[in-house]
């Protein structure tokens, strides 16, 4: 998981605590509406414009405490002011995020020991990404009115409108709808939406492949492997894009790596290819990119639970 990947808070969501100050000044703005609604927006694009404090922490377990509160703050911004650019992407990253990191990763963990718990936070980090999905569909429509309605009647024809500088939005949505569907083996209606998060991601794809340093060709990389209808075997395509994505990185993310490991190597019950993935993830510094420090951190986590597991795997 990268800058640009579900499990990770990066810094498009970062909101210092400091920020809660403003919110508290929110409630003795008595002025009037249009008083309210200009302070309300400039806490959202406080909030929203963020920095790289949570994304280069070194201790992840921090940050899972402190990013409900920037969460929340955001959302009862939003009922002020739902149209809001910057807070409702904020949102849809940072709900993904969130719920990818510090909620189906513990799920994943628990599982063995207490299946009822899992069971529990998976619900849970549903609920979390299709909250992340909604606030990136309300952006969307923001944009292009029609456009969520448009989208639900035929995906591919509704995205030709989606602009370069849009890719960010497609991504997102993309993300938390498709992180949403896997957690939702038993709900046929949200398995339906499969063809929507496939238009999303491949016009992603299509306006700017290099997207935060490739997080659309990691999230592909995973994808591939159950893609219809695609021409060329899965796990070729599905290389293409590790291949891609790590040429972007520099190799300095261990997100690809996991992500080939579980996607293609389990499959192919390839483990000693699985082993050296997973290694490689271990591998990079998490200090050697700030920026990046946290999202390796817990992509490194994730890489030695599943080190763990090899015999339960293969």
């Amino acid at each position: 998981m990268q800058t640009g990947e579900p499990g990770i808070v990066c810094r498009r969501f970062a909101a210092n605590l400091r920020y809660g100050v403003f919110a508290a000044l929110l409630g003795v703005l008595s002025a009037g509406c249009s008083i309210k609604k200009m302070a309300v927006n400039r806490v959202g694009d406080a909030l929203a414009g963020g920095g790289t404090t949570f994304a280069s922490d070194d201790d992840p377990e921090l940050i899972k405490a402190a990013v409900p509160f920037s969460l929340k703050l955001m959302e009862s911004l939003l009922v002020e002011s739902p149209k809001h650019q910057g807070l409702l992407f904020a949102s849809a990253s940072g709900f993904t995020q969130y719920a990818y990191a510090f909620v189906q990763q513990d799920a994943d963990e628990m599982e063995e020991k207490d299946l009822a718990a899992a069971m529990e936070l998976r619900a849970r980090a549903r609920r979390l990404y299709l909250r992340a999905r909604n606030y990136g569909s309300r952006g969307l429509e923001v944009k292009h009115p029609g456009f969520a309605r448009a989208l639900r009647e035929n995906p591919r024809a509704a995205l030709r409108v989606a602009r370069a500088d849009e890719v960010r939005w497609l991504y997102w949505t993309a993300l938390s709808w498709a992180a949403a569907i896997a957690d939702s083996k038993d709900n046929p209606d949200l398995i339906a939406d499969v063809p929507v998060v496939e238009a999303l991601i491949d016009r992603a794809l299509e306006l700017d492949e290099s997207f935060d340093q490739g997080a659309i060709h990691s999230f592909l990389i995973t994808y591939e492997m159950s893609r219809q209808g695609a021409t060329g075997k899965p796990e070729e395509r599905a290389r293409e894009h590790f291949d891609r994505v790590v040429e972007l990185s520099g190799g300095q993310l261990a997100g690809p790596f996991v992500a080939l490991a579980e996607a293609v190597e389990v499959q192919k019950q390839d483990v000693n290819g699985f082993k050296s993935l997973l290694n490689r993830a271990l591998a990079i510094d998490p200090d050697a990119r700030p920026e990046w420090r946290l999202v390796n951190r817990v992509m490194q986590r994730r890489a030695r639970w599943l080190l763990s597991r090899v015999d339960d795997l293969f």
